[in-house]
């Protein structure tokens, strides 16, 4: 009987290893109507002329439209600016609406204010931070230099300050021709000035469209769809508004409050630098959230330790203390009517919109993210999880009230 069994186990499996008989027919049938319209098309004239033209068409289609996106792609770069812009908005305008104030003025009161406020900080700030951050260019070299000596004398190391400075090309020379590199972007960004101040105008009149005028908008492209499809478009757009508008409010302004007390703490412990010191971990928080404190405080920390080692483990010190708070007191508070992103899909969407459209892309890439998400999440599906999975045990139930005992179980006998 065993040698019986085996026998029909094995004719089973080598039967199994061959794709079934109606599969392979089902293959030859197709193969044959393929080859029958081939031979159709080829012997009827007419036809061949009908593909033709239908691939002469799709080739004309093809580069019309590759034409009509490459000239206008800056524009569509704009309005994507706009809409951006006009999202971010949206909660103040929204809220000023709600206390019935027109949406044009709330939308007015909002742009001026942030005017303002850009003007306020440059009159205040913009004279230091230029300044820091052209001293901060300059003593590079020097300040790797004392970085480098100062790891030699803490961890008995024998590194060569001017060979990894050589190595590096980071010397006077080659820092003197950043600066002129930089010097003339900034010359060629003021020769096109006329280009620049255009650009800003259309973005900034789109916003103030597409905030004032949003409810109108939405109304007028659902009016051209069904009855079904002006809900899809009611709800994406409402997902669009409150989650991405939410989320880039939340984001600037946990990363205002990350550039503020990091910046006061470091004027407090007297760190050379410390404006751009300071706003550089706000910046990169908000590329990164939950860990871009950390990388964005890992360049006042090296400053810090060049200066002096208590400098350095103070920053190191603030940096951990002050994510500890943002993650459980800032964030929770700012963000709780918002989304949030898994830090490497963050950072991954970062480091796209960079290589598609330098930094404006990096900057946008994470609210486009944020409104592919809400937008998944909505109408994506989510399947319940087995047993198997629903729980971090090691041991897993398997059907006839077996189980596996994993490396825990193992150990624990």
């Amino acid at each position: 009987m065993d040698a019986l069994g085996s026998d029909v186990g094995y004719r089973r499996l080598m039967s199994g290893s061959h794709p079934p008989q109606s599969a392979t027919d089902r293959s030859e049938t197709a193969a044959r109507r393929t080859a029958r319209v081939v031979a159709a098309a080829i012997a009827d004239p007419r036809r061949i002329r009908q593909v033709a033209v239908a691939v002469v068409a799709v080739v004309l289609f093809i580069q019309v439209f590759e034409w009509l996106f490459f000239g206008v792609r800056h524009l569509l770069f704009l309005l994507l600016l706009a809409w951006l812009f006009a999202i971010a908005m949206e909660p103040a305008v929204s809220w000023m609406a709600r206390r019935g104030m027109k949406r044009g003025a709330g939308t007015g009161i909002v742009m001026v204010s942030l005017f303002l406020a850009i003007v306020a900080f440059s009159a205040v700030f913009g004279a230091i931070f230029i300044d820091q951050v052209v001293n901060l260019v300059q003593a590079l070299p020097n300040n790797l230099e004392i970085l480098i000596n100062w790891v030699n004398r803490t961890f008995s190391t024998n590194l060569d300050a001017q060979q990894l400075i050589d190595g590096l090309e980071i010397t006077q020379d080659r820092v003197t021709d950043w600066a002129s590199t930089i010097g003339l972007g900034l010359f060629g960004i003021f020769t096109s000035l006329v280009g620049v101040i255009f650009d800003l105008f259309t973005v900034l009149l789109f916003a103030f469209y597409f905030s004032a005028q949003g409810p109108q908008l939405r109304r007028t492209v659902a009016s051209w769809l069904p009855a079904e499809s002006q809900r899809v478009v009611n709800q994406v757009w409402q997902i669009a508004i409150e989650k991405t508008g939410g989320y880039v409010v939340s984001r600037l302004v946990l990363a205002v409050v990350c550039a503020t007390f990091t910046s006061v703490f470091l004027l407090i412990i007297d760190v050379p630098f410390w404006l751009p010191l300071g706003i550089w971990p706000g910046v990169v928080s908000q590329f990164i959230p939950t860990l871009g404190t950390y990388l964005g405080g890992a360049l006042p920390a090296l400053i810090g330790f060049g200066s002096s080692t208590l400098d350095g483990v103070l920053v190191v010190i603030f940096v951990i203390v002050y994510q500890q708070i943002e993650n459980y007191i800032f964030s929770p508070r700012v963000s709780n009517r918002t989304m949030d992103i898994h830090p490497a899909v963050a950072f991954g969407a970062v480091v796209v919109g960079g290589a598609l459209a330098g930094a404006l892309g990096a900057l946008i890439a994470i609210p486009i993210v944020a409104s592919i998400q809400a937008i998944v999440e909505t109408y994506g599906r989510r399947y319940e999880l087995i047993p198997e999975m629903e729980h971090d045990d090691p041991r897993v139930e398997l059907p006839g009230d077996q189980s596996v005992a994993g490396p825990a179980a193992a150990s624990e006998s």
